[in-house]
């Protein structure tokens, strides 16, 4: 009982899976947070064309 305890104590591979999903977590907002930044910029950018080839002027 003791060696399987010892065993358990020394045992990283739930420590490595948590510290990998943390990692995908963080990937996950980073491409959250830049898609979204992009999109904003992108609908901005096809507005302002849209006005121009309508001849609508900007402000």
């Amino acid at each position: 009982m003791k060696n399987l305890f010892a065993r358990f104590m020394n045992d990283e591979s739930g420590a490595t899976a948590i510290e990998y999903g943390l990692i995908a977590g963080l990937i996950a907002v980073a491409i959250i947070t830049g898609a979204t930044s992009l999109g904003g910029s992108l609908n901005s950018m096809f507005g302002d064309l849209s006005d121009t080839i309508d001849g609508t002027p900007t402000g």
